[in-house]
């Protein structure tokens, strides 16, 4: 069985470790790296090539639609996530533009977002 490879990006520290320790807890994931901005993303996803980038939307330095259309640029073939507190119906229209594969709020259950992630 192969490893999804993920990259997490999200400013929230906290979070973010949440996110890993949840993530790591499911032997078919590896975590590929954490970025704490947008740029920082961008430039972990193009030296990790990750399978999947779970990315907020609200990120100092790049937003996360702004990471998402220059990862999708780097990497085509990655599966960006988008996992934020902020929803509106035209933020998710802009994240599909973007790529996005998926747009998920944070309150989401820990089981459907694993979910989310393995159908890759």
């Amino acid at each position: 069985m192969s490893q999804i490879r993920v990259l997490l990006a999200d400013d929230n520290n906290t979070f973010r470790h949440g996110l890993r320790k949840l993530l790591e807890g499911d032997a078919r994931m590896t975590v590929v790296g954490e970025a704490r901005d947008g740029l920082e993303a961008v430039t972990l996803a193009a030296r990790r090539r990750p399978d999947v980038v779970l990315l907020d939307i609200r990120m100092p330095g790049l937003d996360g639609l702004a990471v998402a259309r220059e990862i999708k640029h780097i990497t085509p073939e990655v599966t960006i996530i988008i996992l934020t507190s902020y929803d509106t119906p035209a933020l998710r229209s802009r994240a599909r533009e973007a790529g996005v594969s998926a747009y998920l709020r944070k309150d989401i259950g820990e089981a459907e977002l694993l979910r989310h992630v393995r159908d890759v």
